[in-house]
């Protein structure tokens, strides 16, 4: 069965939370997928990591950040993508629809 391990603010942990027996490691925003990966030997897939408070900048910069966070994650075997750790209660769901507009478009 498969497992996800995540733990905010817990890069330093992803090679144990790994051995613990993950098949897949959540990521918060506050470490780089390619930095994760490479902290884990490209052993698992990822999910995470766009920063929440990203919802609430101009659209331009949210997407440079969703397209650097798309760029790091390429490193990994794998890459669900999600907000790095939860949703906002003050986010528009407008812009939470672009976010994944702009994934898709990646493809």
């Amino acid at each position: 069965m498969p497992r996800i391990h995540f733990a905010a603010n817990a890069g330093h942990l992803l090679d144990p939370m790994g051995a613990a027996g993950a098949t897949a490691l959540g990521v918060d925003y506050r470490t780089g997928l390619d930095e994760a990966s490479r902290a884990v030997g490209g052993r698992f897939p990822l999910q995470g990591n766009i920063d929440p408070a990203m919802l609430a900048a101009p659209v331009s910069t949210l997407t440079a950040h969703v397209q650097d966070v798309l760029d790091r994650g390429s490193e990994a075997p794998g890459h669900v993508v999600n907000l790095g750790h939860g949703m906002p209660p003050h986010a528009d769901p407008d812009v939470v629809k672009r976010v994944v507009e702009l994934v898709h478009e990646r493809g």
